[in-house]
């Protein structure tokens, strides 16, 4: 039995991928909630202990407590809140290595733009993973630190600089899923060289019989507010290679950054919420950047897939250039390597397949101009003109 694993693979990858993303996130947002929910208790005072909070959830009652530093024993059951971000990333590696590394002549190269080696572009993929944490952790560590919103604004920018880089040098898709993996590293990073460490020396300190030191918990927390706000946005990214119309984009480093500022208002809107200031005007103005955003997208995609005069077109026409670049692939049993079943499903070798599936093909093909994968069959621009323009008479 002939049986290619590897899609087998990719998805049992990106299943643990986005079991353990929404554990860590999911615990993200609590505790952030948590932090922000805390309120003095009025009945009994604790030493040390900052704020307290009941809550209840299936059927149980809960009693939440959080010590300013540490409690003064150290209790003999810890939960350490760890593995769901390293599992995150772990995984998230594998599915970057798996696709954009071992595949990066169909995913990552745009020859286009630069003409690489897979070896090469997996090079400069490490190059920038390890530049973007290095260039973030210097920030944290600089007098930035004293002021978090000054700080969260210089790091936007140097990643927009990253996106506008990257989209120069990358395929789209490769350069959005890079954007992604850049911040999912830095917050990643943040948990296992920062916050786990220095909750580490709290504990050591503690047994040790000595004061923990303060700082480390501020240092732990300014990263761990820092994650929460970065969550939104890489969650875009992680869903994004199913819209070609945003990473294929010509500008999709400036629609990853509208959308980066709508999911951290909303994010803001939240954490505010949580500490009983309702402020409406945050989600109002995540909104607002939300709809500028899809306007300028479409504004610039009618700007660079207008199709040429090609005169009247015949789906014989049509039919001829899937045969020819697409069927490899979009058939019931595809010839390519590495594909045992069509992509999406989607089948392109007759008039009623193609047909239905004309917008797909209009987006991926003449607008984002995606397809076919690393433009293998060299698909010429008349001949996505001519895809064009026969899309726009079924319509």
């Amino acid at each position: 039995m002939d049986l290619d694993i590897t899609p087998w693979l990719n998805m049992a990858i990106r299943w643990l991928h986005v079991i353990a993303g929404i554990a860590w996130i999911g615990s993200s947002f609590y505790f952030i909630w948590l932090d922000n929910s805390l309120r003095p208790e009025k009945d009994e005072k604790e030493k040390g202990v900052s704020g307290a909070l009941w809550a209840v959830h299936g059927g149980g009652f809960y009693h939440k407590k959080k010590y300013l530093v540490a409690p003064d024993h150290m209790p003999d059951d810890l939960h350490w809140f760890k593995w769901e971000a390293y599992t995150t990333w772990l995984s998230g590696f594998a599915l970057l290595a798996l696709m954009y590394y071992w595949s990066a002549d169909l995913y990552l190269v745009d020859r286009t733009k630069l003409d690489m080696t897979n070896l090469q572009a997996t090079g400069l993929s490490l190059l920038v993973l390890t530049a973007g944490w290095l260039i973030y952790d210097g920030l944290c560590k600089s007098p930035l630190r004293k002021n978090n919103a000054l700080l969260g604004a210089v790091w936007f920018f140097v990643l927009l600089g990253f996106a506008y880089g990257l989209n120069l040098v990358f395929s789209g898709r490769g350069a959005v899923m890079h954007m992604g993996t850049i911040v999912g590293t830095a917050m990643a990073a943040n948990v296992f060289f920062i916050i786990i460490p220095n909750q580490r020396k709290v504990v050591a300190s503690m047994l040790a019989g000595n004061a923990p030191d303060p700082i480390l918990g501020i240092q732990a927390k300014q990263r761990s507010l820092h994650n929460n706000y970065m969550t939104l946005p890489v969650v875009l990214i992680m869903f994004s290679n199913h819209y070609p119309l945003l990473f294929g984009n010509p500008y999709n480093w400036a629609l990853l950054a509208g959308f980066a500022i709508c999911g951290m208002l909303i994010r803001h809107f939240f954490n505010r919420r949580h500490k009983d200031d309702v402020q409406y005007g945050y989600l109002i103005a995540g909104a607002v950047v939300f709809i500028a955003t899809f306007v300028f997208a479409a504004a610039s995609q009618n700007g660079f897939a207008k199709p040429q005069d090609t005169g009247a077109v015949t789906f014989t026409q049509v039919k001829t250039l899937m045969d020819t670049h697409c069927t490899m692939c979009h058939a019931p049993s595809p010839s390519y390597d590495g594909f045992d079943a069509p992509p999406a499903g989607l089948t392109l070798t007759d008039k009623a397949t193609i047909t239905a599936a004309a917008g797909r093909i209009y987006d991926q093909v003449v607008v984002a101009k995606i397809m076919p994968l690393g433009n293998e069959t060299g698909m010429t621009e008349e001949e996505r003109a001519i895809i064009g323009a026969w899309v726009q008479s079924v319509k």
